[in-house]
């Protein structure tokens, strides 16, 4: 949480600090190394405002602990001192051949095209570098789209190159929960396997 006397930056833009001075907190990259402040990792963190484990569930837990039991939140983040700045879902990243792009910064961008309607952007897999970004969009009636132009469009708003999708699949409607959120892992399997199966044809 922030505090009062916080910095105006800190307060509007981090997510704040541990609530408890006992609260452990660092950032780390996939194979578990502490990245400096201000690089983007995951944030692990090890405390008395840390839960201790999954009710009734040892395989989950051993999955979400480290070994020296810190917690693994799920969260990309910087951190910068004791401050945490938010950059998205670890699940809602692709890794771009170590580059890690935030699929929530992509479709704010792809949303400022008129035309479209909605768009969820997910990893699909690639040989070479391991995942690629693929955008699903939606667009608004009586319009098209076609990768090379929303490339241009997204070059246009200074994206950086490698965040550019790398492949445009159009659709009518999207997987929806029953909370009425976009399911981004049945879009995941849905690239996966149209990938494969041109894979298998070709």
């Amino acid at each position: 949480m922030t505090r009062l006397d916080d910095a105006d930056a800190e307060r509007f833009n981090s997510s704040g600090e541990p609530v408890s001075a006992g609260d452990e907190i660092k950032v780390v990259d996939d194979s578990g190394r502490e990245r400096p402040d201000g690089e983007p990792g995951q944030l692990l963190c090890r405390g008395p405002y840390t839960m201790r484990g999954y009710y009734d569930d040892p395989e989950a837990t051993r999955a979400a602990f480290t070994a020296d039991g810190f917690y693994r939140m799920g969260d990309a983040v910087r951190k910068i001192g004791r401050h945490v700045y938010f950059e998205g879902r670890m699940k809602d990243l692709v890794n771009r051949g170590g580059e890690k792009i935030s699929c929530e910064d992509v479709e704010s961008h792809i949303l400022a095209h008129r035309g479209v309607r909605s768009v969820c952007v997910v990893a699909m897999p690639d040989p070479v570098y391991g995942e690629k970004a693929c955008a699903f969009v939606l667009p608004q009636p009586g319009t098209t789209l076609t990768l090379d132009e929303l490339s241009a469009f997204l070059a246009g708003r200074g994206i950086a190159r490698f965040k550019l999708p790398e492949r445009l699949e159009i659709v009518a409607a999207f997987p929806i929960s029953p909370a009425g959120k976009i399911l981004r892992r049945e879009l995941r399997r849905m690239i996966g396997e149209k990938i494969a199966a041109e894979k298998a044809a070709s």
